[in-house]
């Protein structure tokens, strides 16, 4: 969609075809592979590659909006929900979008003030309680790892 100042939001459940996603993960759950052309952040210059994703005992899905989706949500063992900050959200878009990408600094602000944070507690924070799993990212990710990796050992022994 695009806002009232013409500036195109990416960030809206709108913006993620889920009924295409839920199906690639059925197909990965049932042995198939999918081939899905790279996302390239709307970067004309760079050729997408083709992207095989392969089946696998762990199969990990992300998105913003996963658990928004009840299409996509109902299809995880374990849904984790990855929380930060905000000022160490907004620190890290900048980073990406900035320094990254290339974006120039008024719009990656501009669309964090406008898009980011009000789809953030729209369609996102509501659904933060709807996690098995809340991991905080703050600064340091290896105790939320160790949680995800004891609890994946255990789902692993309990495989027929």
């Amino acid at each position: 969609p695009i806002d009232a100042q013409g500036v195109h939001n990416f960030d809206t459940p709108q913006s993620i075809d889920f009924e295409a996603y839920a199906e690639d993960i059925r197909k990965i759950q049932k042995g198939e592979t999918v081939y899905r052309e790279e996302y390239t952040f709307n970067n004309a210059a760079k050729k997408p590659k083709m992207l095989a994703f392969q089946p696998a005992p762990v199969i990990v899905v992300e998105g913003i909006f996963v658990l928004y989706y009840p299409e996509l949500s109902d299809l995880l063992d374990l849904k984790v929900f990855i929380d930060a900050k905000d000022h160490i959200k907004l620190k890290r878009r900048i980073i990406r979008d900035k320094v990254e990408r290339g974006y120039d600094l008024d719009d990656v602000l501009y669309r964090y003030e406008m898009h980011v944070m009000p789809t953030y507690e729209k369609y996102i924070k509501p659904f933060k309680n709807d996690a098995d799993l809340i991991i905080p990212n703050n600064d340091n990710f290896d105790m939320g790892l160790e949680v995800i990796r004891t609890y994946l050992r255990a789902k692993s022994f309990q495989r027929p």
